[in-house]
């Protein structure tokens, strides 16, 4: 049996205090995987004895050790102990135990030439810093405001006015600490929902004809954005481990960028390993590629906390982490942000201005408040008991009512989950026939491209009260039993 590892000379550093306790422990021991101080297979310490060394509580160690799980950096034998597994292949070890998609030197990705034309002669208007200077052609009699009579409506409307700048620092915050993300407030780019950044992305990084990865299944409307660029797409399969870098590299190992959602896979909901990841930073940075990371719902997570963001693994630049409020707030909120690598923020920044400059002051003020005040926290804090209590509810209705027509799985993030048909008809025309007696459900198939799935239809439970679950499987019961 393999010895437990010796932590003694892990050299551990304190926790800055900035930190939740069980996030550091995460990531030093993360870290020390990585790196190669914790070998694969080396057998983990008990949560008492690693607790007694750092001065930890029990339950902190455990939501360490959790979320490692969770991550794919360790494995748990009942009856013998967690184990760092091997997350790191053979191949991406340098001499010195360093995991090279760790190590790799700046990315050489570039603007496609379209941004490059586009940009050229373009100067950024720098904000005024005086009014009626002479000939100045885009500014009318700012001192002819009337600024008084403004402030007074505003006031009205919203009781103190936050900028740009403080929702970039706020956004910053935020994805800081519940993902992992590092990254300044001058990297962020807001925008009018995650749609838009990728509109950006795939015009200023992609010229007609290059290749894109796209997990398939995946995301219709990314697809449909990025193959209105002109690009040519790869559809690449998902497992259970996430997008199959492997078979990517067969079909397109020069493919110039690559979208993914690695937290909770669109529609799969399977998390990436951490040895896919690996792979996919690796591939990025011989491929001198992009990589879209979409992390459209990850604050829903019902099982320990929600995984690191990809982009903290990412050293050479070219991860472009895309992020939206939609989904954590609600429809109408037409907000969303780019956490680009510091060499894309001055052009993406001029050609965000270009596009309709940013999204309504209001909402963005508001928005700011709404996080640094602690609200934004606790509202994904409730929904999050909220929505594990629905897919709860509909899993157990579906055991009950759906036995032999629909195998629904019990998700573990997100706001959908599978149902597996089990009548042998087609996913369409289950889907179909239930869209006949109201119910709205999508079938897994309208967003394959070129590798086929088992008929499986998709549930969205987020928004459904367990009322209305129940009525809806109800329903669901009778679609699925007709002929």
């Amino acid at each position: 049996m393999p010895k437990a590892e010796t932590f003694q000379d892990l050299s551990l550093n304190p926790s800055s205090g900035r930190e939740d306790l069980w996030r550091w422990l995460y990531t030093a021991l993360r870290g020390a995987i990585l790196d190669g101080r914790l070998k694969p297979g080396a057998r983990m310490p008990s949560a008492r004895s690693l607790g007694k060394q750092y001065s930890l509580s029990r339950g902190t160690v455990v939501a360490a050790f959790n979320q490692l799980q969770a991550e794919g950096y360790t494995r748990t034998e009942v009856g013998s102990g967690t184990y760092v597994a091997a997350v790191v292949p053979d191949g991406f070890l340098s001499a010195t135990h360093k995991p090279a998609a760790l190590a790799h030197p700046a990315s050489k990705a570039a603007l496609s030439k379209r941004a490059k034309n586009f940009l050229k002669g373009v100067e950024v208007t720098p904000a005024s810093r005086s009014i009626g200077k002479a000939f100045r052609t885009y500014e009318p009699a700012i001192d002819l405001i009337p600024v008084d009579l403004w402030a007074r409506v505003a006031s009205r409307v919203l009781r103190r006015a936050a900028g740009y700048q403080p929702l970039r620092r706020a956004i910053a915050g935020y994805v800081g600490a519940s993902r992992g993300v590092h990254c300044s407030p001058e990297q962020i780019v807001v925008t009018s929902g995650a749609q838009q950044a990728l509109d950006l992305i795939g015009r200023f990084l992609l010229a007609p004809g290059d290749r894109v990865w796209m997990e398939d299944p995946g995301y219709f409307g990314a697809l449909q954005t990025l193959r209105a660029t002109g690009a040519r797409i790869v559809p690449v399969p998902v497992d259970a481990d996430g997008i199959n870098v492997k078979a990517g590299c067969r079909v397109a190992p020069k493919a110039k960028l690559a979208y993914v959602t690695p937290a909770n896979q669109f529609p799969m909901g399977v998390t990436m390993s951490a040895e896919r990841r690996l792979e996919l930073l690796s591939w990025a940075a011989r491929a001198n590629a992009w990589v879209i990371e979409d992390e459209y719902d990850a604050e829903y997570r019902y099982f320990g906390h929600p995984v690191a963001a990809l982009q903290t693994l990412d050293s050479s630049g070219c991860v472009i982490y895309v992020g939206t409020f939609t989904k954590m707030l609600f429809n109408a909120l037409r907000l969303g942000f780019m956490v680009l690598p510091e060499r894309l923020v001055e052009a993406f920044t001029a050609a965000r201005s270009f596009v309709d400059r940013h999204p309504p002051t209001l909402d963005q003020a508001i928005l700011a408040e709404f996080i640094t005040e602690g609200h934004f926290g606790l509202h994904l804090r409730r929904m999050r008991q909220t929505y594990a209590e629905r897919i709860e509810v509909l899993k157990t209705v579906a055991d009950k009512h759906l036995s032999g027509l629909l195998d629904v799985v019990h998700a573990g993030a997100g706001i959908r989950t599978l149902g597996w048909l089990e009548t042998g008809k087609l996913d369409q025309d289950a889907a179909k026939q239930a869209r006949k007696l109201g119910l709205e459900v999508e079938p897994l198939s309208m967003f394959t491209m070129k590798y086929p799935q088992p008929p499986v239809l998709i549930l969205g439970f987020a928004g459904c009260n367990p009322a209305e679950l129940r009525r809806g499987v109800a329903v669901l019961a009778t679609a699925l039993s007709s002929r």
